[in-house]
């Protein structure tokens, strides 16, 4: 039963379509995800397995532990490279050829721009020019400092005495020096995850939105509630239709664009903080690459079940395609117009909506919390735990609201 279910899902055309079209976008996104260049020693830009390559070996020259030795080796080198005749040339090509010599330690040179940067929630391209050897000793230091300094005065008001206490624990626990080494794999991985998952969301909305109130478009109703197992096993088999759509589609997509990025441009420096990015310089979450990858996995899964599930019940009880097929929608596009009213409230509420399950790569670079009292907490783990929970109470929701319609 659930078999014939899922068979009359992609027997019509448009559900073919979308999965035609899902697909396109996993290749336009593979696509973006792999186009990484190196800048050679003419200032030519390179492209391809050979470039990767040369990316790989420059900054493989400067991985292992970020200690204070290591930090002064970047600084004397960017400052070589900035005061080199071809950086300071007033040409596009020298330029090009300075910055080329640089690309080894630039991933480094990002996280002093934010470690010495003059607030903390400002960054200057250029700040790690003005650098000196001595500057080194400070480089962990500031990074708390600067948030010390943020929720005393632009912060004061944004959080609780508890949560201030808690972000700045997280920050000073951050087990220092940390290790660092080629990344690239992984954070173009994350930077496009977000667009991948909510695509396959939209797409999935798309396919379970009709799993139930189709049987009352093809006026077929009467049939199937009349039928001896219409109002038990059948319905059942609907809602195990679509689990079992979600699951493989989800996965399928996810696991593809994931072996074609890091089999592309390589999967080193899992075992690096997340830290060591600049796209999680400011985390307070004391995790891995390969941890950061597995929640975002899980938490894309979970917001993909909960939202095909809220999709299947809107099903069963408008009796409409076209209004199920709009949760996504509404859940995904709604809270980007409502981050626009300045209000403390409103972006507490907007950190814990199901779209951030999707996104939750991006959470793990926030402060959104969760506080009970004088217990604190980050939003990640509640949220996985919260909407797994919704995801298995919304099925028998669904089940009872179907079994129990009346024919017409």
């Amino acid at each position: 039963m659930v078999k014939f279910e899922i068979k009359k899902v992609f027997c019509r055309t448009s559900a073919r379509i979308a999965l035609l079209l899902l697909l396109a976008v996993l290749g336009v996104t593979c696509f973006l995800a792999m186009d990484v260049s190196y800048i050679n020693e003419n200032g030519d830009r390179e492209s391809g397995l050979a470039a990767i390559a040369k990316l790989k070996a420059a900054q493989q020259e400067w991985s292992g532990e970020l200690d204070e030795e290591q930090l002064r080796r970047v600084i004397r080198e960017n400052r070589r490279i900035r005061e080199s005749p071809e950086a300071q040339a007033d040409n596009l090509r020298m330029n090009d050829i300075a910055y080329s010599r640089g690309q080894g330690i630039q991933e480094i040179r990002n996280l002093l721009n934010h470690s010495y940067a003059d607030g903390f929630r400002e960054y200057d391209y250029y700040r790690a020019d003005s650098l000196t050897e001595e500057d080194a000793a400070s480089f962990y230091t500031n990074r708390v400092k600067l948030l010390a300094d943020w929720l005393d005065v632009d912060a004061k008001d944004q959080f609780s005495d508890a949560e201030k206490k808690f972000l700045l624990r997280k920050y000073v626990e951050l087990e220092t020096p940390f290790s660092i080494d080629y990344m690239k794999g992984w954070t173009q991985l994350f930077e496009f995850a977000p667009t991948i998952m909510m695509v396959t969301i939209l797409i999935l909305g798309y396919l379970v939105g009709g799993i139930f109130s189709n049987e009352f478009m093809w006026r077929s109703d009467a049939i199937f509630f009349s039928a001896r197992n219409g109002r038990d096993q059948a319905t059942a088999a609907k809602i195990k239709a679509g689990i079992c759509m979600v699951t493989v589609i989800y996965w399928a997509v996810l696991l593809v664009y994931t072996a074609a990025v890091l089999l592309y441009l390589g999967g080193e420096g899992w075992a690096c903080p997340v830290q060591a990015d600049q796209s999680g310089w400011k985390s307070i979450y004391h995790i891995t690459v390969l941890e950061k990858y597995l929640l975002i996995a899980a938490g894309g899964y979970i917001g993909c079940l909960f939202i095909s599930g809220l999709s299947m019940l809107v099903s069963a009880k408008t009796r409409s395609t076209v209004v199920a097929v709009l949760v996504p929608f509404i859940l995904i596009f709604i809270p980007s117009f409502l981050a626009n009213i300045n209000s403390p409230a409103v972006a507490r509420l907007l950190g814990f909506l199901p779209d951030q399950l999707l996104q939750i790569g991006t959470a793990l670079g926030m402060f959104n919390l969760c506080s009970l009292g004088d217990k604190v907490t980050g939003a990640a783990p509640v949220l996985l735990g919260l909407y797994t929970v919704l995801a298995v109470v919304i099925l028998p929701v669904i089940y009872r609201e179907y079994a129990g319609k009346e024919v017409g």
